[in-house]
């Protein structure tokens, strides 16, 4: 295993928050080049930290980075991210902006009011409480739209009240179908998924090995990671694993077996426990 971060905490003391009075970081330091301001979307993975680190070499202006905390990230992520965060500062005298729901995950998962009229006859039909999310679905990704893509979408158009806004996303360019309009660097040089990740480890951003044990390093509790990813979510990190247990536990409760209280299609977080364990003793 890699080396643990510093810790979302210890990341966040540097990193700028949204004020209250709703200025950021992003009001400030704007870019004259061509009368536009330069607005980095980093998911903290490959793909954007590469794009964010080969923008900084090559010079090319940057007003602001933003980053949306679901809360739920691995450790050692917030750990890649005060790396991160450092370096950015060093280079151009920027800290990351983050931004974050007024809520944490666990309260839009359990107890967030459901207020549409046919959703509340539906739940009173099927016998689940008018409140809470429930596990993310395929057809209800409560937890990207509103704790990641709400939030960096809602930043930038607010910046683009004031100013002629240019947003960078971090899309590899064999992922190009996925290119939506905005500005997309790695696309334009044809660098892929695999090269972004050496990109990144020659320059030493290891992600304190996340990749070397998951495919993807999204939140740790996310239900769309593959079998295999939640294997290893239980041999490398089993304090969130039993942090996920309990979850699943907590949802089942509230909401039954159906799509809300169903981690995955065919299996519930015990359910697996019991699997991989009965694996270990093979």
């Amino acid at each position: 295993m890699g080396r643990p971060g510093k810790g979302r905490d210890s990341m966040m003391q540097k990193q700028q928050n949204i004020q209250p009075d709703g200025r950021s970081q992003a009001d400030c330091g704007f870019s004259d080049a061509k009368n536009h301001f330069h607005a980095v979307s980093l998911s903290g993975g490959k793909d954007s930290t590469a794009m964010l680190l080969l923008m900084i070499e090559r010079g090319m202006p940057i007003d602001a980075v933003l980053y949306a905390d679901t809360g739920m990230e691995f450790p050692e992520m917030y750990g890649h991210l005060q790396k991160l965060d450092d370096h950015l500062y060093r280079e151009r005298g920027l800290h990351i902006t983050t931004l974050r729901h007024s809520k944490s995950f666990a309260w839009m998962m359990f107890e967030e009011p459901k207020q549409k009229l046919s959703c509340l006859a539906n739940r009173q039909r099927l016998g689940i409480p008018p409140y809470g999310n429930g596990w993310p679905g395929i057809k209800v990704r409560w937890c990207t739209g509103q704790l990641k893509t709400h939030l960096l979408t809602k930043e930038v158009n607010r910046i683009k009240q004031h100013r002629n806004a240019l947003q960078y996303v971090g899309i590899a360019a064999d992922e190009s179908q996925r290119c939506r309009g905005e500005q997309y660097p790695l696309v334009d040089w044809g660098i892929t998924e695999a090269q972004a990740l050496q990109i990144c480890y020659d320059r030493g951003f290891d992600f304190g090995g996340l990749y070397e044990i998951y495919h993807r390093a999204s939140c740790w509790c996310c239900p769309f990671q593959r079998i295999d990813e939640l294997r290893k979510l239980r041999l490398h990190h089993p304090e969130l694993w039993s942090r996920l247990l309990e979850m699943d536990e907590r949802a089942r409760a509230q909401f039954g077996t159906g799509p809300l209280g169903q981690f995955k299609t065919r299996w519930s977080v015990a359910e697996l426990d019991a699997r991989f364990a009965a694996e270990e003793s093979q």
